[in-house]
């Protein structure tokens, strides 16, 4: 358990040397997605887990890769498909014959840094067999407990447009991911700084990136962000919004609540709490103010706002009703 000592400007210093050191490695393989820089750093830092979601051709899992170049750690990369197997996640018993014996063999979910790539293409069976892996941080094979390495961040991606041949994330699964981010298109001009980049070599898929953190300094982030102070209000604040997510009805009137089927669980405001945290100690804080949580709604709320479908029906956005909650409950 982290000590609740309010960081120091020495330990804030620190760690944004290797935030920069991190994000200045980034830029050199991304053009532009300066939100989604921001949020698989929030997630490193939180210690949590992020959904992808976008168009293909978007560079999700170039983000993700790159990500794990910056870092001195174990990347494992799993391409989702119908076939694929539990074990062939978790790992499995093998029979040695020349010891008459049966070996654990890990499974690539024991690494670093894990990719899931179009996670919504495996079945539910073998999406499951991820939920004690990012919840527990273990794997059970053949009896055993498994414990994964620290840090631990599991990088998941979807297609939204192809459904054939897909198994939609149930609402269970969708919980565990502490954020979903939304990839938009590039801007033209960095569609054309992408071109450059082609033509300079610099996104040669077998050009590598020199690591420039190690996971100690990953795990010295973490630390710091654990610490970053929340004060009671600001925890009010968290714990009200979740709140008004399932009791919508007198806050943000009955025609936009109809389309609310079901509000955050209580890992909503878990998710507020070190995403906050975290996006503080991205901005040089050793405090967590109330712009941090307005910043991180869509992130937190979009996948934990299941929505009827009626709002499907009627073109209606979780984002739009989570800016109407916001709306509704008082700043601090």
């Amino acid at each position: 358990m982290a000590s609740q000592t309010v960081p120091t400007e020495q330990e804030l210093a620190r760690a944004g040397q290797v935030l920069d050191h991190i994000a200045a490695a980034y830029s050199v393989r991304m053009v532009g997605q300066e939100r989604l820089r921001t949020s698989l750093l929030v997630a490193l830092i939180a210690g949590g887990h992020i959904l992808l979601e976008s168009v293909p051709g978007l560079a999700k899992t170039t983000a993700a890769s790159t990500l794990a170049d910056t870092v001195a750690a174990d990347f494992k990369r799993i391409q989702c498909t119908p076939d694929l197997l539990p074990s062939d996640i978790t790992g499995n018993q093998v029979y040695d014959a020349s010891k008459g014996s049966f070996r654990t063999v890990l499974g690539p979910v024991h690494a670093n840094f894990v990719l899931l790539d179009e996670i919504n293409r495996s079945s539910a069976k073998t999406q499951s067999a991820m939920l004690e892996a990012m919840q527990e941080h273990q794997t059970t094979i053949g009896g055993q407990v498994h414990h994964l390495p620290k840090p631990f961040l599991v990088i998941a991606t979807q297609n939204p447009v192809e459904q054939e041949g897909t198994y939609e994330l149930p609402e269970a699964q969708l919980d565990r991911f502490l954020m979903k981010e939304i990839v938009e298109y590039p801007s033209p001009q960095e569609e054309f700084e992408v071109l450059a980049r082609i033509d300079t070599g610099l996104l040669d898929p077998d050009r590598h990136l020199d690591s420039t953190a190690s996971l100690g300094d990953v795990l010295l982030m973490q630390d710091v962000a654990g610490r970053i102070h929340v004060s009671p209000a600001i925890r009010n604040y968290i714990v009200g919004l979740s709140y008004v997510t399932r009791n919508p009805a007198p806050y943000i009137g009955e025609e936009r609540a109809r389309y609310i089927k079901y509000g955050a669980s209580p890992r909503a405001s878990i998710a507020f709490l070190q995403c906050a945290r975290a996006l503080a100690l991205l901005n040089r804080r050793s405090h967590v103010i109330p712009e941090d949580i307005r910043e991180l709604r869509h992130l937190v709320l979009r996948h934990r706002l299941l929505l009827t479908f009626e709002a499907e029906a009627d073109g209606v956005r979780s984002e739009e009703l989570i800016d109407a909650i916001f709306q509704s409950v008082p700043t601090p």
